[in-house]
């Protein structure tokens, strides 16, 4: 039989009940340190007081009126955006996939208005994930995501991970934007180096077409700039973002200029609970502390002492471990041993990790997670390894 809840998910057996800072505790009393964030969203842990602040001022005065009028609190939180980004203009969303369904919209309908409706092509990347809408999985075009949802999106135009002359021989007259990660979050915590990131701006520039960041993973201080392009020093067309922002408020976003936003004119696109007060208030409120520069620079050198840790775990546990790879607070441990099996002993010795493609336990801690608590997660992964060890012994 059916469970009342679609059955969609593995979910491990840990139902929570509490939340503080960077500790989770369940309903039988276990604490387990989180380095997973609800996947890369809490970016100020459990329970943060200005988080809870603003979302009950706000709960207390207005949660929702719609897009047909004005809300104050999107309109700040769009300014702080704009101010703090590269952007000229935001639409809100409620989630990365529909962060990315706009994006998608956007670039073609900027060519469209540019006398060039051919250009619907978007190109993509081996290992990407943007989301599991339709046009979402069509764009990523991998057998886990599409198989049996079929007839797929046209429009969208794969190549292979790190292949740069495939990349340029994708580019037809057709082609109309090129959609990246800057750091791949499930496709295994893969970032595009910097160079890299420079060389495609110039394709893009070169070519005349549209460069889409997606940031839902990696955006809103993760990489220890308030976004990671800005490691590369360049600036997108359009970028989405979503996760963190909300702080762990459903709320997402897509950033854009003036001019690849210039298709984008009344009744063009909607949404009933993008941008509501409640989700504004809160993202404002997470924005006021990530993008500050002293937070920044906290989070760089968090990031660098959990890597120099996570670098030690590696060396001592070779048959566990292959290596260390990522940005920032968004690491991944490249497993010798099946990723799943790093994550259920981490369960076991309470701490939380999350798994990725290419045999990657993600490490996504909040943000603010303190030196006191790496050092327990060094401890507790340890206890891990060793617990594997011990096994296959």
């Amino acid at each position: 039989m059916i469970s009342s809840v679609l059955p969609t998910y593995n979910r491990a057996p840990l139902q929570f009940t509490k939340g503080e800072g960077s500790w989770l505790t369940t309903a039988d009393g276990r604490r387990l340190l989180d380095l997973g964030s609800g996947i890369a969203v809490n970016v100020l842990g459990h329970a943060h007081p200005a988080l809870v602040e603003a979302l009950t001022n706000q709960a207390q005065n207005l949660w929702h009126v719609s897009n047909l009028y004005d809300i104050p609190q999107q309109q700040a939180l769009a300014d702080k955006l704009v101010e703090t980004s590269f952007a000229d203009t935001v639409f809100f969303t409620n989630s990365g996939t529909e962060a990315c369904e706009l994006a998608i919209k956007m670039a073609r309908k900027y060519w469209h208005d540019q006398g060039q409706p051919e250009k619907t092509d978007i190109i993509t990347f081996e290992g990407a994930f943007h989301g599991r809408s339709s046009a979402a999985i069509a764009a990523v075009n991998t057998p886990k995501m599409v198989d049996g949802f079929g007839p797929l999106l046209p429009g969208f135009v794969q190549v292979p991970w790190a292949d740069s002359e495939a990349l340029k021989s994708a580019i037809t007259e057709t082609t109309g934007a090129i959609m990246i990660e800057p750091v791949q979050g499930e496709g295994g915590i893969r970032a595009v180096p910097d160079n890299c990131l420079k060389a495609l701006r110039d394709l893009c520039d070169e070519k005349g077409i549209l460069l889409i960041l997606d940031e839902v993973q990696c955006g809103v201080g993760r990489t220890g700039k308030l976004f990671a392009h800005e490691w590369a020093g360049i600036t997108p067309d359009i970028m989405m973002v979503a996760k963190g922002i909300g702080g762990g408020f459903p709320l997402g976003a897509v950033l854009a200029t003036e001019n690849a936003a210039s298709g984008m004119v009344a009744g063009t696109h909607g949404s009933t609970y993008g941008g509501n007060p409640l989700g504004c208030a809160v993202g404002k409120a997470v924005l006021d502390i990530v993008a500050e520069p002293a937070f920044l620079e906290d989070v760089n050198a968090q990031a660098g002492l959990l890597r120099q840790k996570l670098e030690g775990l590696v060396a001592s546990h070779p048959t566990i471990f292959e290596s260390v790879r990522g940005s920032g607070l968004m690491l991944g441990l490249r497993c010798v041993v099946p990723a799943g099996e790093v994550v259920q002993a981490g369960y076991d010795q309470d701490v939380i990790t999350v798994p990725a493609a290419d045999n990657v336990a993600r490490l996504l801690p909040a943000l603010n997670i303190t030196k006191e608590d790496i050092n327990e997660a060094i401890t507790r992964l340890d206890a891990a390894a060793t617990q594997l060890e011990t096994t296959a012994a």
